[in-house]
């Protein structure tokens, strides 16, 4: 059982999955930051609250 688990890693379409999933929640956390930290403040200044 362990053997075929390896072999089902090691084709290389699970991990390029696993790293795209990665990536995709950094990137959203990263943009959920910039939209809090610099979009929301910057739109409040200009609508005057």
């Amino acid at each position: 059982m362990l053997k075929g688990f390896k072999e089902f890693i090691m084709r290389g379409n699970v991990v390029e999955l696993a790293v795209a999933v990665v990536i995709g929640v950094a990137f959203g956390a990263l943009i959920a930051a910039f939209v809090a930290d610099i979009v929301t403040p910057l739109i409040a200044a200009i609508a005057g609250k």
